[in-house]
């Protein structure tokens, strides 16, 4: 997927929740290679607070670019679940998931950080996961899918290598024992030379 192709998917989406104050940050592979090594990937994920109230204007805002149905994303609200948005341009898809209420998805959330989507002149700035939540989302799906996805363990050793000394250990370790990953982090950590 090229770097343009992504951008115009979610500017739109962007634009539509800030506008309607619906608060978000983008993670899955988006974020980890923003934060790590750019990889190729067919979806984007985001995370959003959305409320029921904000449904109805946030489908009319889409609903010309996108495939959007407003009784699945209502459904996805009321289960905190997940809905999709289908870029009509691009045919790219937006899983969007519903904030879940455990303490740490809370925290990862009150962590997300403004930053562009890319170096390139254009891109737009958007609410990203941290490089630190983005490493313990991915170590989760690692190990929930049997922990043999490639895809996962490389973007996790990327964060690692690329933000280096930066990454708050002391968070990461912390939550990653509440999370049960703690020795897929340490492992992690000495593949990606961070002691």
């Amino acid at each position: 997927m090229k770097n343009n192709e992504l951008q115009n998917a979610l500017e739109p989406v962007v634009r539509a929740f800030e506008e309607l104050g619906i608060v978000y940050y983008i993670g899955g592979s988006v974020a980890s290679s923003v934060y790590g090594i750019a990889r190729a990937t067919m979806d984007i994920d985001l995370v959003s607070d959305l409320k029921q109230n904000q449904v109805s204007l946030l489908v009319k805002k889409l609903q010309h670019a996108f495939y959007v149905d407003e009784n699945m994303i209502l459904d996805a609200i009321k289960t905190r679940s997940s809905f999709n948005l289908i870029h009509l341009e691009t045919m790219l898809k937006i899983d969007v998931f519903i904030l879940k209420e455990k303490k740490y998805y809370q925290k990862s959330f009150e962590r997300k950080r403004r930053d562009n989507l890319s170096e390139e002149e254009d891109s737009i700035q958007v609410n990203l996961c941290s490089a630190e939540d983005i490493i313990l989302y991915k170590l989760e799906w690692f190990k929930l899918g049997g922990s043999t996805s490639e895809h996962q363990w490389k973007d996790v050793l990327g964060v690692i290598k690329v933000q280096g000394t930066l990454l708050d250990k002391e968070y990461l370790l912390n939550w990653a024992k509440e999370l049960g990953v703690l020795d897929l982090l340490q492992k992690a950590l000495i593949e990606g030379k961070i002691e």
